[in-house]
């Protein structure tokens, strides 16, 4: 049997669990590169049983998982992927396992994009470097207003930070309740107020329909031109177009981007160049902790697919007849 661990950037897959304790007769194969065309990523996947998948760096559409007869078991890390096609999965008799994760790496990244926006950080590591001295006047949070898009785990983290640097915490969500605001000691207001008064914005929600495109021109062109937006969650939440065009003209200070709506981020994306951008490669959950358990659950997954009592199973449906069951599989296979 093969096991194929996708995406492995970091080229530290192979010592992240004991893949060598699923048996002799199963072979572990990663993979540091990141294939974006489809056909390709289908050659290369067709001879595996099993694909590990970390995060949404490589979408399994039902196109794809068709052209992947073989494939008996993917697994994603973290207990949900928006990249992959569930349905699809079911009818094609897959079956789709996730592992546990942390959730404060993200909320502590999201704080490093903070400072780095408001101190400048980048730009005066670089100009030290070469030789320049204070060129930059940085901001102080104390007294600034920040605006939580999403007040969920992640979310309630960064707040609670916001409140530690004496920031006054505004929140707003679709789904968010006084009782949930009034427990976290933040103050609930509507998006538009939310936008109109802080002086950082960031963003702590899923990518759904009615999220995506939340942060347009309308809504950038509420925010205070001194303002920063911050994005730890997902690209499209935030139009990508009306983004670049606030970011070029002045409409906002500055933003903190870890996602993007195209990863990896091209060569030539303008958010590589504008000086008011502090970028970083999707890392919010990219630590030596969230891998170990990633990996960790990874191989577990693998395990108890061989013995057949799969766990942290995301499409149950699957191992219900009268669809196609495929659990199950000798190791010397």
């Amino acid at each position: 049997m093969r096991v194929a661990l996708l995406d492995d950037y970091q080229g530290v897959a192979l010592a992240m669990a004991d893949w060598g304790a699923l048996g002799a007769g199963v072979r572990t194969e990663a993979f540091g590169d990141h294939l974006k065309n489809p056909a390709a990523v289908a050659d290369r996947l067709g001879p595996f049983d099993v694909i590990v998948a970390m995060r949404e760096r490589t979408p399994f559409t039902e196109p794809l998982l068709a052209r992947l007869p073989g494939l008996r078991l993917l697994v994603t890390t973290g207990m949900a992927n928006a990249s992959i096609d569930l349905a699809a999965a079911t009818r094609l008799g897959i079956v789709v396992c996730g592992t546990e994760g942390l959730h404060y790496p993200t909320a502590e990244l999201t704080w490093g994009l903070i400072l780095a926006l408001a101190r400048h950080i980048p730009h005066e590591h670089h100009a030290t470097r070469d030789g320049a001295w204070q060129t930059t006047l940085g901001v102080g949070l104390r007294g600034k207003a920040l605006g939580v898009i999403g007040l969920g785990r992640l979310g309630a983290q960064v707040a609670a930070i916001g409140g530690a640097f004496g920031m006054r915490v505004l929140a707003w969500s679709q789904n968010l309740t006084p009782e949930r605001a009034a427990e976290r000691g933040v103050e609930r207001v509507t998006e538009d107020d939310l936008l109109a008064r802080s002086d950082v914005v960031t963003i702590h929600l899923k990518l759904s329909p009615r999220t995506t495109g939340l942060i347009g021109a309308r809504e950038l062109g509420m925010m205070k031109r001194t303002a920063f937006l911050v994005n730890t969650s997902r690209g499209p939440i935030v139009e990508e177009r009306a983004l670049l065009d606030a970011l070029t003209r002045g409409g906002i200070a500055g933003a903190g981007l870890d996602v993007f709506d195209d990863e990896p981020l091209p060569a030539d994306h303008p958010f590589r160049r504008l000086p008011n951008a502090v970028v970083t490669p999707h890392l919010g959950y990219v630590t030596r902790e969230t891998y170990e358990v990633f990996y960790r659950d990874a191989a577990e997954d693998v395990r108890a697919f061989l013995d057949g009592r799969p766990v942290r199973v995301l499409n149950p449906d699957v191992l219900s007849p009268p669809g196609p069951r495929r659990v199950g599989m000798k190791k010397e296979a």
